[in-house]
């Protein structure tokens, strides 16, 4: 094959291998980007920005290559100047392109993988899967048909390295004539400084913001959004959003907090205490909170009359407090988490739940164990995975998962957990305890069902375990809650209990703008089977954060609170839902969103909900939302969201006269 002149010199040189790693790289990562654009046709915007993001994502593709050439160019510098005229020499040159090229199809099809369940490149989420490599493995292993994919991927290697073989482009690049050192040291120089100029010059936070966030995606290589999500995983809110005065932004969150009718309590003015006072007798009721893992709200019907999927829900919600317009504040479990246990907004990076320093928090569970209760995390899988665990653990719940229950009471379980029967059965069992020790009890109950593969016990539901995907997971779940509220009928603590379904986040997180409002909307269903709380619906807006205080108000308790929350039944002037990311921070109010992203940026939209679609608006609300999120960070920076003890909530409501 004849090369062009300049490429041919290049590939004559022993840095030549440095040049054909790239022309795979690059060559694989276009590939990529095509095959993506064409599984996301129905999402993406065919306009200009649609060859501008292919442009962007070459230049990203070679930068990324230069730097994974790292390792190879130091190498070529370094071995001795015949190497390649040894037959040792040679096939190490043959294994090490027979490696890169496998290396980089795995990618390729992790790429597509990710991209099918998430609709985005690689992100923070991909960097937790490597965290948890048992989980995952063992997901992917029952998720998909694995000796198919690496027998693939095997064949399409030999294919490839046969293509270049063919082509002559490694004889060639061996063929070269060995060069000095000092030769050697030139030309890799000039590498490593190509790979330096695009390490420093290259941040994916240039990308373009694009309209529509299908194409900006597509802009990204996967590789370097990889490592870009490692680099990034916390962000220090003051360095890289807007800011204002630190008194400034307290001053407005007090004001708006103070919209529920609460009192500062204390004289520090950058904290949230107050106190939250309800009339009337405080209601002991035992709180069982079955948090469901992926929950939309389009899966029960009471939100979208197509689907049948949940009828033991539905059913239940006839009976229920229902919130209409209840959202969720991220797209993962851990901000779900987050959200119900601290009413805190979401800071930006990792969840709270996965940060250091994240002991001793003001939580649901804090106030509960405050008033004498026994509180508990139960899940189904291993509590390690995403530091549950230890932030349960360290904020006043028990822990039970999967690794402290005997054997004997896993009947079925997949990569991320034991089936939700079996996880409600030990529910069922920690709630008969706690009453026997004469005990009330909140339990945070954490389903792992409906997540991929989607297995389940067979002869369970009318749809087939895995085949259905996640309409099987989804109705299987909510055939398990169903069975557990029914054998919960029989026992003593029943008609004392509440009992709450509430989603974690969407199934979907992918959208075309960056912040798909529509994508939050999850359900919250409160449940008293004693009479206590009046079935009903709430129709105000309502946030994850403002579940705890909510709760705690339908439980017409008065108590010192550091809580970002409201108790959403007051009456509030302009209720609020906070939603975000891991970048973009939201504020969803009257119909529009504002939204506060790195480098200091922030927009504001009006929000269709016919078609999801966002109109760009002047900004009005930014400062508040500042105050939001600036103030949550400030407090965990410093420490400043720190429980109250029983001690103090009994003084503090003694000076209120409560």
């Amino acid at each position: 094959m004849k090369l062009p002149p300049f490429f041919d010199r290049l590939l004559a040189r022993r840095h030549g291998g440095v040049v054909l790693f790239l022309l795979l790289f690059v060559t694989l990562a276009t590939l990529i980007r095509v095959m993506l654009t064409v599984k996301a046709a129905g999402d993406v915007t065919f306009d200009l920005s649609l060859p501008a993001a292919f442009l962007i994502g070459a230049i990203y593709d070679l930068g990324a290559g230069l730097l994974f050439a790292i390792p190879l160019s130091l190498l070529l510098i370094f071995l001795p100047a015949k190497f390649f005229t040894w037959r040792a020499g040679q096939w190490f040159g043959h294994a090490v392109l027979f490696g890169a090229l496998g290396l980089l199809l795995f990618g390729a099809v992790s790429e597509w993988v990710f991209w099918d369940e998430f609709g985005v490149r690689f992100n923070f989420i991909a960097v937790d899967y490597l965290v948890y490599t048992q989980e995952v493995v063992d997901n992917i292993r029952e998720s998909y048909p694995m000796p198919l994919i690496y027998g693939g991927l095997f064949l399409a290697t030999l294919a490839g390295y046969a293509l270049f073989w063919r082509t002559r482009l490694l004889p060639r690049w061996f063929a070269a004539a060995p060069q000095p050192f000092r030769r050697r040291l030139l030309d890799g120089g000039a590498w490593l400084l190509a790979a330096a100029i695009a390490g420093f010059g290259l941040d994916s936070g240039q990308l373009p913001n694009f309209a529509n966030n299908y194409n900006r995606e597509l802009a990204k290589d996967g590789v370097w959004s990889l490592f870009a999500a490692f680099w990034n995983n916390e962000l220090e809110y003051d360095q890289f959003y807007k800011t204002l005065p630190t008194d400034d932004a307290f001053k407005r969150l007090h004001d708006v907090l103070a919209a529920d009718g609460s009192k500062r309590l204390g004289s520090e003015p950058n904290d949230t205490l107050r106190f939250i006072r309800n009339e009337g007798p405080e209601l002991k009721l035992n709180v069982v909170q079955i948090t469901v893992e992926s929950l939309s709200a389009d899966f029960l019907s009471i939100f979208n009359r197509a689907s049948q999927l949940t009828p033991n829900l539905e059913a239940i919600a006839a009976k229920s407090l229902v919130f209409d317009k209840f959202y969720a504040t991220g797209t993962r479990t851990d901000r779900g988490m987050e959200a119900l246990s601290l009413s805190l907004p979401p800071t930006p990076g990792r969840s709270l739940v996965k940060r250091p320093r994240n002991e001793g928090l003001f939580t649901l569970g804090s106030v509960f164990n405050s008033r004498g209760y026994d509180t508990a995390f139960i899940y189904g899988g291993f509590g390690y995975f995403d530091n549950m665990n230890y932030f349960f653990g360290h904020n006043g719940y028990r822990i039970v998962d999967r690794a402290s229950v005997d054997s004997k009471d896993i009947t079925f379980a997949n990569a991320w957990g034991a089936c939700d029967e079996d996880l409600l059965r030990w529910t069922m069992r920690e709630a008969d305890a706690a009453h026997a020790a004469g005990k009330p009890f909140h339990h945070f109950v954490m389903t792992t069902s409906n997540h991929r593969p989607f297995t389940y016990p067979d002869g369970k539901i009318d749809l087939p375990s895995k085949e259905s995907g996640r309409s099987g997971a989804v109705k299987y779940t909510d055939f398990a809650i169903g069975q557990f509220l029914r054998d919960a009928e029989s026992k003593p603590w029943y008609k004392n209990t509440v009992f709450v379904i509430v989603g974690d986040h969407c199934a979907s997180v992918a959208g075309k703008t960056a912040l798909p409002v529509q994508n939050y909307h999850v359900p919250l269903i409160v449940f008293a089977p004693g009479g206590q709380i009046a079935p009903g619906h709430v129709t105000a807006l309502t946030s994850q954060v403002d579940y705890a205080p909510t709760l705690l108000g339908l439980l017409n308790w008065s108590y010192a609170s550091r809580f970002y929350g409201w108790d959403v039944r007051k009456p509030l002037s302009d209720p609020r839902a906070l939603i975000g990311n891991y970048q973009k921070l939201g504020l969803f109010k009257g119909g529009e969103l504002s939204v506060l992203s790195p480098v200091r940026q922030s927009a504001e939209y009006t929000f269709n909900p016919q078609t999801f679609d966002l109109t760009p608006k002047p900004e009005q609300r930014i400062e508040e939302t500042i105050a939001y999120y600036q103030t949550a960070s400030h407090l965990y920076r410093t420490g400043g969201y720190k429980a109250v003890s029983a001690e103090d909530q009994a003084k503090y409501a003694r000076e209120a006269g409560k």
